[in-house]
């Protein structure tokens, strides 16, 4: 059935908690009651990716791109867009521009984007199997069941030059290969989807957006190394990334895409969802493995690999959501078409979540090689509220911060590494200048040892120890000399750590260090945090030129430590003085002032 025009609601989460679901059902309703249900067609989406922007509605074929929309909205949308044929000119994200022949990628957070895991998210309804194979979905999958051996799928992938997506950057093909060769009659595929960084929501988004992708990858996964069982370990607290995945899987199966006999080639294959608990450290494959098998989640020493040796001891692909959302892609356009974007050491494109003080957050998707400075600039939009830019965190807690002098090193494996940082799963914060870069690398320390597992002494005692020496530090009481400890734990906890977690968690420690060293030189020796972060290192006083005495800063001072009368310059004692900021916060004339 053809439609006059097609309404896509953006049902990421970002903007399911902003009432998305609330629009969608609004928009139904206004369709019905202005009589045009059989002429709009309503789609509830995956994220689109401009989450500054959310909740999202875009209308086709005018291609119009409306953001920040409220349920109330829906029925002048209906009422002006749909039947009057007028554009809703308040809610457009671009209001000024003339609309005849607009498109969205013509907005600047889209123009530098390349889209292939997020091919899918914002353009179809991922509850709706129907709608990914008329995106070519599953093209792959019958190519592999009957137009290639085993044998051919690994080359293609080989030819595509695909790299693991979850930090490590290993070749898909290699691993896959490993497998394939094995010896055994059981063998499994696994999706980490065990997503746990700080800021990060790359896998979670692309499984709300495109679950058929994931299924299909892991599909042919099975038919190229011999496995017939498949496991998609995924957090509990991505509910509707859960929720999704199972009717995708229930679909593929009613299609005979998943289970006995897929499209009568005589492979079987089928997937079952493991929830995990929340525990960062079974982001670590061996420790997912084990918690798969109803183990606690602690690492294992490796050799032998999961490839050889993995789940209940059978050989086991284990890739992220990501690598495994390239895959249908490569076979269906070719591992040379792939080749062809990114350089040539990481092929393809990279997705971020980029979060902070940045003034377009969202998911980003860009082709290896795109430089730190056009993601930030040109696709981010700068930093929020005319700051300075002060560095930007790639990687999560295993990864370090790039300052400015690095901006314009383009995103790849290997040129992150050599600056101090690293890919890691895609989270990328940005901070400016109010981010105190001590209060950033406590504040890591703090996560990775409360997620360690405990197992090896070098991540256990060291990631502890580093916490105290910051803890000192931003307290006031640091020492010179433990510049010097910082950097050796750190060098220790790197060569000696059981696991990834314990080997790259000290990365923010050390590279805050190296690019921020009198940062941390002014806390210790001048006990002074420069951004004003590290409440025992600052202090509040009153500007007698600018303060009229309206009383209001003594008023909420929750410790009394205010004194002077109406009319009056005040004083703050700073023998009592809190340093909870609340002062500063009250007055509306810029009189209180931060040391």
């Amino acid at each position: 059935m053809a439609f006059r025009n097609y309404i896509l609601v953006c049902g990421g989460t970002a903007c399911e908690s902003s009432r998305a679901d609330q629009i969608y059902q609004n928009l139904l309703e206004e369709c019905k009651a202005q009589g045009v249900a059989d002429e709009v067609q309503i789609v509830k989406t995956g994220c689109f990716g401009f989450c500054e922007q959310g909740p999202i509605v875009k209308i086709l074929p005018e291609d119009s791109f409306y953001v920040k929309v409220k349920p109330e909205d829906a029925k002048e949308l209906i009422s002006e867009h749909i039947i009057k044929g007028r554009e809703v000119t308040r809610l457009l994200y671009d209001k000024e521009a003339s609309r005849k022949n607009a498109k969205v990628e013509d907005i600047k957070f889209y123009q530098k984007q390349f889209r292939i895991v997020l091919r899918n998210c914002g353009f179809i309804d991922p509850e709706n199997i129907d709608e990914y194979i008329a995106r070519e979905g599953y093209q792959g999958l019958e190519k592999a069941l009957f137009e290639m051996t085993s044998e051919d799928i690994i080359e293609e992938l080989k030819t595509a030059g695909l790299r693991g997506r979850g930090g490590a950057g290993f070749p898909t093909w290699m691993k896959w290969n490993f497998s394939r060769q094995a010896e055994d009659d059981v063998k499994y595929v696994v999706c980490n989807a065990d997503e746990g960084d700080p800021g990060a929501y790359m896998d979670r988004s692309t499984l709300e957006g495109d679950p058929h992708s994931v299924l299909e990858a892991m599909t042919i996964c099975g038919k190229a190394i011999g496995a017939t069982r498949g496991f998609i370990y995924i957090r509990a607290e991505y509910p509707l990334a859960i929720h999704r995945l199972e009717i995708a899987m229930q679909q593929a199966r009613e299609y005979g895409l998943l289970g006995d006999n897929i499209l009568g080639s005589g492979f079987d294959f089928d997937i079952e969802i493991r929830l995990g608990a929340g525990a960062f450290v079974c982001g670590e494959e061996t420790a997912l493995l084990q918690s798969i098998e109803g183990k606690r989640g602690m690492p294992q020493p490796r050799p032998p690999f999961p490839a050889v040796k993995g789940l209940w001891g059978k050989p086991t692909v284990i890739n992220n959501v990501e690598t495994w959302a390239n895959i249908p892609v490569i076979l269906t356009k070719g591992g040379n078409w792939f080749s062809k974007i990114g350089t040539p050491d990481s092929r393809g494109t990279k997705v971020f979540a980029l979060t902070g003080k940045i003034r377009n957050s969202g998911l980003v998707e860009v082709p290896m090689g795109t430089t730190l400075r056009e993601i930030v600039y040109d696709i981010g939009g700068g930093i929020a509220n005319d700051k300075k830019f002060k560095a930007v965190q790639t990687g999560g807690p295993s990864g370090g911060v790039i300052t400015d002098a690095d901006l314009d090193t383009p995103i790849d494996f290997g040129s992150l590494v050599r600056i101090g940082s690293m890919m890691g799963s895609g989270g990328m914060i940005v901070m400016d200048e109010d981010d105190c870069i001590v209060d950033v690398a406590k504040f890591y320390l703090n996560f990775t040892v409360d997620e360690s597992c405990g197992k090896c002494a070098p991540c256990r005692i060291g990631g502890r120890s580093l916490t105290n020496i910051l803890e000192k530090i931003t307290s006031g009481n640091g020492t010179l000399q433990d510049l010097d400890t910082l950097e050796t734990i750190g060098e220790a906890m790197r060569k000696g750590s059981l696991c990834a977690l314990g080997q790259t968690a000290p990365n923010p420690v050390l590279s805050t260090v190296k690019h921020f060293k009198d940062e941390y030189i002014a806390h210790i020796v001048d006990k002074n945090c420069p951004s004003g972060t590290c409440k025992k290192l600052v202090r509040y006083s009153i500007n007698p030129e600018k303060c009229n005495g309206c009383t209001a800063c003594a008023r909420k001072c929750p410790v009394a430590a205010i004194s002077g009368g109406k009319k009056q310059v005040h004083i703050i004692d700073q023998s009592i003085c809190s340093k909870c900021g609340v002062c500063m916060e009250t007055c509306k004339f810029g009189a209180v002032e931060i040391h």
